[in-house]
């Protein structure tokens, strides 16, 4: 297994929504194998619009609350949760940057937003170009199913959505 560049490892993580202007490529990026091809299409929109491209990725460190007085006991774990998903995003783009026959070299931003992932993705593709998802089916009948994001997004967003299925098995 080759290592990253560590020159792509040094973005800077934007810890708020990605702009609307200009409106650009928005990318949904959590990690996944679908995520990264997912992120690789969105580099190929953003060549061939000319547009920015924005990775978003969104940590949604209680999906049930906190009781009171508990979310100051956990702020350290959850600014840890956070400094863990920006490098995580920043090594999703280095392995898709090493995977691809001609690096990206536009404008890419990096993005980390804490909340419930749906509400976030969906607030973020208001005055956005495209929004570029991926999604988690593995084969079969699996692969004819979209994971509750992508199909929120299909329904829901504010912008167009391309959904980028898993490629071919070989």
């Amino acid at each position: 297994m080759t290592v990253p560049d560590p020159s792509v490892l040094v973005l800077p993580v934007t810890g708020g929504p990605p702009p609307t202007d200009p409106p650009g490529i928005l990318a949904a990026c959590d990690g996944s194998d679908g995520a990264l091809w997912a992120l690789d299409r969105a580099m190929n929109e953003a060549d061939l619009f000319h547009l920015p491209l924005y990775v978003l990725a969104v940590v949604n460190p209680s999906p049930v609350g906190y009781p009171p007085g508990m979310a100051e006991l956990v702020r350290e774990s959850v600014e840890q949760l956070v400094e863990s998903m920006a490098d995580g995003l920043r090594r999703a783009v280095a392995t898709v940057q090493q995977a691809r026959t001609r690096p990206y070299e536009g404008p890419l931003d990096l993005y980390v937003v804490l909340g419930n992932v749906i509400e976030v993705l969906l607030a973020a593709t208001a005055g956005q170009h495209t929004l570029v998802v991926g999604t988690r089916g593995n084969g079969g009948f699996t692969r004819l199913l979209l994971g509750s994001v992508s199909t929120a997004a299909v329904h829901h967003a504010a912008c167009p959505v391309l959904v980028v299925p898993p490629p071919p098995a070989r």
